[in-house]
Parts: C-alpha cells; sequence; structure tokens
C-alpha cells in the first residue's frame, strides 16, 4: 500500500498531538504538524506532501488564508487541502468548498478512522498519485490534471 504524507497545521498543540497519533495508527501514513499558515507555507514547499489537512480558525493566518497562499507557488499550488473544523453547517462546508478544498472533517474526528476519512476525500476528489520515490509507491501515476509528482516537487527523495 502506497505511504500518505500529511501536513497537518493547527496552533493547537494539543489537537497537533492528537491528529498525529491518530494518523499514526495507520503505519501507511507520515505525518508532519505546522503550528501556523506561515509554518505550513514553507514546509509544504520543502516536504511536498500528498494533502493538507488544516484547521480552519488560527490567529495570524487562518485556515483559508492559507489555502490562498500555498495556491500562489506553483510547488504548492496542487497539493489536494482538507479542512478540519467544528464548523459542520452544510452551507460552510459548501463555502470551505468553493475556496478549493477537497473537503472538510469535521471536529471532533474519530480517531480510529481519520487516516480512512482522509483517504476518502482524496479517491471523491479522484486524487490516485502517490509519490514515485517512496518505498511500495507501485506506479507514480499522476493527480488528475495535474503535474507529476516529480514536478511538483523538484525531485525530493522520501521523506525529509
Amino acid at each position: 500500500m502506497p505511504r500518505l504524507r500529511i501536513l497537518y497545521v493547527d496552533d493547537e498543540a494539543d489537537i497537533r498531538e492528537i491528529v498525529a497519533l491518530s494518523l499514526g495508527l495507520d503505519s501507511d501514513v507520515w505525518v508532519c504538524s505546522c503550528a501556523s499558515g506561515a509554518e505550513a507555507l514553507a514546509k509544504a514547499a520543502e516536504w511536498s506532501p500528498d494533502v493538507i489537512l488544516c484547521d480552519v480558525v488560527m490567529p495570524a493566518m487562518n485556515g483559508p488564508a492559507t489555502l490562498a497562499r500555498l495556491r500562489e507557488h506553483p510547488k504548492t499550488a496542487d497539493i489536494p487541502f482538507i479542512f478540519m473544523t467544528s464548523r459542520a453547517q452544510a452551507r460552510e462546508i459548501e463555502h470551505f468548498k468553493s475556496l478549493g478544498a477537497i473537503g472538510v472533517i469535521v471536529k471532533p474526528f474519530d480517531p480510529m478512522t481519520l487516516a480512512d476519512a482522509v483517504r476518502s476525500h482524496l479517491r471523491s476528489a479522484g486524487v490516485t498519485a502517490v509519490h514515485p520515490a517512496w518505498p511500495n509507491a507501485g506506479d507514480p501515476g499522476r493527480r488528475s490534471g495535474s503535474r507529476s509528482w516529480n514536478e511538483l516537487s523538484g525531485g525530493l527523495i522520501g521523506p525529509q
């Protein structure tokens, strides 16, 4: 099974720890956490995650602003983005999707199924690519309508 690189962004340390532990239950997931949108911009460009999970409400740069800034840069523009929030009203979820997110995971979430929820959003969005240099990566594939992983990552090899 392909390894999945997930960048998680949340200003609350305890939530970052819970998410990291939850995703860590799946041996095919690598997680990197960031405490702010600004930190996520740098880490996403450096680490080339498969997907970014991001809290909506954060100081300085909130989740929607983080997504907008990621879309401005070629190395991060095509990374699938999922919001995590307690705002679960249908109109709010549609608003987050209209900003370019592929989905929304509602807090509180089930820690036992968080990795599966991420994969489900990726499948629903038609995202099937994995980084070709990862162990057990199989066919490198392509994200739907996007450049190859090597083009996106600048040839990044393995976890950093």
